[in-house]
């Protein structure tokens, strides 16, 4: 049964290799392996909720990254949330493209009558690419000199959005951004 759907952000074949790096490190020293396990895809989610038309949204979507560019992306800080599952992840530097991808998105899908939650919403609204959930407390603070070894800035375009199924991941559809709306 699923426990929900989120609209993600994908990258190109170079920064996603580069974010399986520490998902594999996490693994091998046993920190975490949720985000593998729940064959998961390097990701920024961009909205997430329990119920979705799915009818609906997949021509929103469509024709929403069509007129997408890619976006360039620099994982520039690492952090965690307080009041998460113990979640690490890189964070990029924010700019104005990323910005108003969240922002557009956002009314394209008022537009067509999607409730968006309040952490979804420019004002609130926290780009983030998960490196480790459900990280144990004992063991936060290795994570985060794990992922202080990163070499970071880790830059690289964003390129596709996509809509997946939780949990384990399961992708419903994706678009390249700027695709053709014909091809």
């Amino acid at each position: 049964m699923s426990e929900g759907y989120a609209i993600e952000l994908y990258f190109d074949p170079a920064l996603e290799n580069q974010v399986l790096k520490a998902w594999n490190v996490f693994a091998r020293r046993q920190i975490s392996t949720k985000l593998i396990n729940n064959e998961s895809r390097p990701h920024i989610t961009l909205f997430s909720t329990q119920f979705i038309d799915l009818t609906k949204l997949e021509p929103i979507l469509k024709s929403f990254a069509s007129k997408q560019e890619p976006i360039f992306l620099s994982f520039s800080s690492i952090g965690s949330f307080s009041n998460d599952n113990n979640a690490l992840f890189l964070s990029p530097t924010p700019s104005l493209s990323l910005i108003q991808l969240q922002v557009q998105l956002c009314e394209a899908m008022k537009k067509e009558g999607f409730e968006i939650g309040e952490e979804y919403c420019v004002d609130s609204w926290v780009p983030v690419c998960p490196v480790a959930i459900d990280v144990p407390k004992s063991r936060i603070a290795e994570g985060f000199l794990v992922l202080r070894d990163l070499m970071l800035p880790v830059n690289g375009y964003a390129m596709d959005i996509g809509l997946v199924e939780f949990s384990p991941d399961r992708e419903v559809f994706s678009f390249g951004l700027g695709n053709n709306l014909d091809s």
